[in-house]
């Protein structure tokens, strides 16, 4: 006979084996039923006394455990310390929404450079730049840490004003490819993290878009899609004149009229008096945001709509004779620019791109071009009411009047007009040169380009650089002129900053292997300034550029901290930016005038040692005390300091901010204050 251990399990079960009753035989004598029911009357809680919890114990042990205090406290306090612990998560999740800053956009965090697509890289050896170049050198984009890229106008167009006069706004013009060659470039940027924005211009068409020659002849709807009037082949309606000069109306023998346009006769203006033409011009927006573009630059709103009256403009001088008069400039534009009707456009539009921001992480950009010069408060109009966002911001070209009077008061003027007039919690920008106005370089003057490279990529907002700034680029003049308007005038030729661009000291520039030339002459500097050899110098104008670019996106008192005037003078402009609750800050030194040292002693809040982050000129030096900051003609001074005072609180007369926010070191994140 073996003997068997017996286990508790096995203890159990025999007990409850013997309990029942079901599992007796037949032929158990009546001794066999009372000791069974004796074993009944057996207290349970004496019963499961006897064993430990033991794992696959059945649900009628568990629940026995599970009852006693022992075992109910524990599992109650735990249960409670878990709804309290998620309370409190949820506490802190929804403060920390509450009290965190809005984000900032693509749109604010990264400067914009603008491409001439016709001058910037040429695929295909035919001396004109295209879209298939522009994806070549996207590399050039991530060196420089560009997230925004503006591509000037690639649509279908006679180049009459070198694609401002738009044939056919759905498609690309054959010189810069093919709408494939587009899609591949969009599909390309995307991939690397870039945004396209697209040059929009709604004020006319080319007299060549299928539109104007449907109105020409009188075909509804199009009869009225242009601006028509009655008039005689030798006698305007008025005396309007157009941007390039001369009468603004142009008889049609066709349609025994005079049309309207603002610029070239070429150009006629659309009529924004007809509710078609304001769809038929939202679905052109929406047709380009469907194919995933990130935004529009709004080319020359201010001229959409006319008064209806038709009535001569006054003169700027009373005595001038009239028919002399033919010029812009020559009138007061009361009639002709930015008239009632023309926000409410633009608002729509901007609504209309809004819907389509909704879509995750891809908000819609859309940025105004407006030359209101002395009227800068027809400008800031732009940005719409504290109801109502007509655009993110409009363009800020005031910068572009720095070299009329290059020096530190200038500077700080022009800044201080901007951010005096614009409406408070709006974002500012900075334009310094575009493919109208002359280069920086040679308006300015080459010494200038890195300082006032530091100053657009240090000042609050976003900075606009046209391309070839990043090097120091600078006029040319060209042997044939191409430009329309320098063809009316040559002082006003345009092709000077249009110039290709300089990717090394090869054929062309790098540019294009053309061996017939191209559009424009290349500059005769490219073999000692190109990308090329200024990637390699440290010290060099591009790579100054991509250092402040880096930094500026790293560092949030510059990206979204306070801007604060703390000097200006004949020679030197210097301010600070700082974040509340952040000890780092920076002080900006510019010298646009001569060698000079600057004596900042009365600033309160900055300490008496600077240490020098970046110099536009090499240096040994790596500090300065605040009451000695040398600087030279051009020179521009990165200084970095710490400090838990400061400025702003006691100067608010000089100080601005946008995105307002504070840090807090504890838990190294922002927060509104």
């Amino acid at each position: 006979m073996s003997l068997t251990k017996i286990t508790n399990i096995d203890a159990v079960e025999l007990q409850e084996g013997i309990r029942n009753l079901s599992f007796q035989e037949d032929g158990d004598d009546a001794s066999d039923a009372s000791s069974s029911r004796g074993q009944q009357a057996i207290s349970m809680e004496n019963e499961y006394t006897q064993i430990k919890p033991y794992a696959g114990m059945p649900k009628e042990v568990l629940m026995r455990f599970s009852s006693k205090p022992c075992y109910r406290l524990p599992r109650e306090i735990l249960f409670w310390l878990i709804i309290a612990c998620t309370l409190a998560l949820i506490a802190v999740t929804i403060s920390v929404v509450a009290l965190s800053p809005r984000c900032m956009g693509w749109w604010q965090m990264s400067p914009v450079y603008q491409v001439y697509p016709r001058s910037f890289k040429d695929s295909n050896s035919d001396g004109v730049g295209d879209l298939k170049g522009i994806k070549e050198k996207l590399s050039h984009f991530e060196y420089l840490n560009i997230k925004s890229v503006w591509i000037s106008p690639f649509y279908k167009s006679p180049m009459r004003d070198f694609g401002y006069d738009v044939e056919d706004f759905r498609q690309i013009d054959p010189i810069f490819g093919t709408m494939e060659d587009f899609e591949d470039l969009l599909a390309s940027m995307h991939d690397k993290g870039l945004k396209m924005i697209m040059d929009y211009i709604p004020n006319h068409t080319s007299d060549k878009h299928i539109w104007f020659q449907l109105s020409r002849n009188g075909t509804e709807p199009y009869k009225d899609y242009y601006i028509w009037v009655n008039c005689t082949r030798d006698k305007p309606p008025n005396n309007w004149v157009s941007v390039f000069g001369n009468s603004s109306w142009e008889y049609d023998e066709m349609r025994q009229q005079c049309y309207f346009h603002q610029f070239l006769k070429e150009q006629p203006d659309l009529n924004f008096r007809n509710p078609r033409v304001i769809a038929e011009m939202t679905d052109i927006i929406q047709f380009w945001l469907k194919k995933g573009v990130d935004g529009f630059r709004m080319d020359a709103v201010k001229h959409m709509l006319e008064a209806t009256h038709l009535r001569n403009e006054p003169q700027v001088d009373p005595n001038q004779d009239p028919s002399t008069v033919d010029t812009e400039f020559e009138l007061y534009h009361d009639y002709t620019y930015t008239q009632q009707g023309l926000h409410e456009i633009l608002t729509q539009w901007k609504k209309e791109m809004d819907t389509y921001s909704r879509e995750s992480g891809r908000y819609r950009f859309m940025v105004i071009e407006s030359y209101d010069y002395e009227e800068i408060d027809k400008t800031m109009r732009y940005y719409g009411t504290d109801y109502v966002t007509e655009s993110d911001f409009p363009f800020n070209f005031y910068l572009l009047y720095l070299p009329d009077d290059l020096s530190g008061n200038q500077a700080k003027s022009l800044v201080h007009l901007w951010m005096s007039k614009m409406p408070k919690g709006k974002w500012p920008n900075w334009v310094v040169g575009n493919h109208d106005k002359p280069r920086i370089g040679s308006s300015a003057g080459k010494e200038y380009v890195p300082v006032i490279n530091m100053m657009l990529l240090t000042l609050p907002g976003t900075p606009t650089t046209y391309y070839g700034e990043e090097i120091g680029m600078v006029n040319v003049n060209v042997s044939v002129i191409q430009d329309p308007f320098g063809q009316n005038d040559p002082s006003n030729s345009r092709d000077p900053q249009r110039t290709p661009m300089q990717w090394n000291d090869q054929l062309n520039a790098g540019f294009s292997d053309s061996k017939n030339g191209t559009w424009l002459d290349i500059a005769p500097d490219y073999s000692t300034v190109n990308v090329e050899l200024q990637q390699a110098d440290p010290d060099s104008t591009i790579s100054q550029y991509r250092a402040i670019s880096l930094l500026r996106e790293s560092e949030l008192s510059l990206s979204r901290g306070w801007f604060c005037f703390v000097w200006s003078d004949v020679n030197v402009f210097a301010y600070l930016r700082e974040l509340d609750g952040l000890n780092k800050a920076f002080l900006v030194v510019l010298n646009f005038g001569k060698d000079t040292t600057t004596d900042l002693s009365s600033v309160s809040g900055l300490p008496d040692t600077l240490t020098v982050h970046l110099s536009t000129v090499p240096i040994s030096q790596k500090s300065f005390p605040k009451s000695g900051i040398p600087t030279s003609k051009g020179q521009g001074l990165l200084l970095e300091y710490s400090t838990s005072q400061r400025f702003h609180p006691n100067h608010e007369s000089e100080c601005y901010v946008s995105e307002k926010a504070c840090y807090l070191p504890q838990l190294n994140i922002l927060y509104n204050c």
